[in-house]
């Protein structure tokens, strides 16, 4: 398992524009991607691409996410990712 940690920069965390921007990216991926607030079990993941998903996460502005793929060279994926969290989309 590859993962990723990222501290959500958006000023109004993991809502609207910003988790419309991120699933879409995800979706776009050619691996599959979890995603979890840091301090949540490994097994309440819920799937990066679907904005549903990502509104229900409650992640907050400072809010440190963890971003995980069981696929094979996911790393370079999964750092697209984190660079787009990491993105203030509210600027």
């Amino acid at each position: 398992m590859i993962e990723r940690t990222a501290t959500v920069a958006s000023r109004v965390g993991l809502h609207a524009r910003p988790a419309a921007i991120f699933a879409e990216a995800a979706g776009e991926l050619p691996v599959e991607v979890t995603i979890a607030r840091e301090d949540s079990p490994a097994d309440e993941a819920l799937d990066a691409s679907s904005i549903l998903s990502l509104m229900s996460l409650g992640a907050e502005h400072g809010d440190v996410v963890v971003l995980r793929s069981d696929d094979d060279g996911a790393g370079e994926a999964l750092d697209t990712l984190v660079r787009i969290l990491e993105t203030d989309h509210d600027a």
